[in-house]
């Protein structure tokens, strides 16, 4: 019985996790169909434990299952890697070599001179689809080990090269 609750509530808590994330990420539909697969499976474990709430190890199954399940679902979206990431790198190439060298690999750069506390500096903004996030990054690495990197996701992204050329899967890396 343990094995069983333990082994359902990493299944269920896994479905949960990755519906939430569906959600976050405007998957609506795909996320509804989730959340009916994760309520049966909610039912069947929770009902399990209650029938047997007598028996201490059928709880512990339960919590154990899900932290588990929360591990196992935040690895099962990283490797989905839904949606895009915008970059911001700032680095002290003034004579803009990293954007024409991003831009070679298929990335869609949009760069600009900043000043930073020690002079002059090159800013750039990219767009890439998560599952290249760490290709990026050690491109960029490669390139300027001491270039200032930020990372966010992007709730709307409308228009421009970046949209065109990265949706259609375009970029060359």
């Amino acid at each position: 019985m343990f094995m069983i609750i333990l082994v359902i509530n990493i299944v269920y808590v896994s479905f949960f996790t990755i519906r939430m994330i569906l959600t976050l990420k405007g998957y609506r539909y795909i996320a509804a169909l989730v959340s009916m697969v994760e309520v049966v499976i909610y039912i069947v474990g929770l009902g399990l434990v209650l029938d047997n709430l007598n028996e201490i190890q059928n709880i512990v199954a339960y919590a154990v299952g899900y932290g588990i399940g929360i591990i196992i679902g935040t690895k099962i979206e990283e490797k989905m890697a839904l949606g895009y990431i915008t970059v911001n790198v700032i680095t002290a190439d003034i004579d803009h070599t990293m954007p024409k060298l991003l831009r070679d690999k298929g990335y869609g750069v949009t760069d600009w001179s900043a000043n930073g506390l020690e002079g002059n500096r090159s800013a750039m903004q990219i767009l890439t689809p998560r599952k290249d996030e760490l290709k990026l990054y050690d491109t960029i690495k490669q390139i300027d080990p001491k270039a200032f990197i930020i990372a966010y996701e992007p709730k709307t992204i409308h228009g421009g090269f970046w949209v065109k050329t990265v949706r259609k899967g375009k970029l060359f890396k």
